[in-house]
């Protein structure tokens, strides 16, 4: 059982984690040795091989979009079906579904694409304006990246950019990293008092941070 990496801090258990691209990721006590730790992942083989299988076969599905009939695309944490639309001149709308136009098919994943980046920007402006006015907070600009992870940063000039894949998650998730990047406009570091500004704005932000850690990988075309 291949170990990626072995992070050793002042915890006092071990954890075994699964990333999102099935790799085991060892969080450990300073005190456990080496063999110690193998003997522990021996013990949770199975449960370990069961994680990843269900993450490649999960990971397999949501890389081989086909823009067919009836598939389901994320928007704002809920899956909406696809419909292929013969006599439309828009590219791509959403109703309640979303629709497709025919001719706009050889270029499918680039018009979703274009379309995420669109409403990311409107949604993300509309929430960082928000919460900006309940802190008062002062920023620049707001940029959208095509960032696969990293979901947001803030710049020294005041700067935010935020990854079009955020508009796929729930709202309460996309609210979690626009206060995120807006508590380091003061606050540059994680420090506790970062966290204690993040949870004077979101009280319950741990079971969102949490929600993006697990589902992330699900954001993505």
């Amino acid at each position: 059982m291949q170990i990626e990496k072995i992070i050793r801090t002042k915890r006092k258990t071990i954890a075994l984690q699964v990333t999102d691209d099935a790799k085991l990721i060892v969080r450990a006590p300073f005190s456990l040795d080496d063999e110690r730790i193998k003997e522990i992942v021996s013990k949770n083989r199975r449960w370990i091989e069961e994680k990843k299988k269900a993450i490649e076969a999960r990971n397999y599905k949501l890389s081989h979009k086909e823009f067919v009939n009836g598939e389901g695309f994320l928007y704002l944490g809920r899956y909406y079906k696809l419909n292929i639309a013969e006599d439309q001149r828009e590219a791509l709308k959403f109703e309640g579904a979303f629709y497709l136009s025919r001719h706009a098919l050889p270029r499918a994943k680039e018009t979703f694409i274009q379309w995420y980046k669109d409403k990311a920007y409107e949604k993300i402006s509309e929430r960082v304006r928000l919460y900006a006015e309940k802190r008062g907070y002062k920023y620049n600009k707001i940029g959208i990246t095509d960032a696969r992870k990293r979901w947001g940063s803030c710049s020294f000039r005041g700067n935010l950019n935020f990854s079009w894949r955020l508009v796929m998650a729930p709202m309460p998730v996309l609210d979690y990293v626009v206060i995120h990047e807006l508590v380091h406009l003061e606050e540059r570091n994680h420090a506790k008092s970062f966290w204690d500004k993040v949870k004077m704005l979101m009280p319950d932000f741990e079971s969102r941070r949490d929600w993006l850690k697990e589902n992330g990988c699900l954001l993505t075309l």
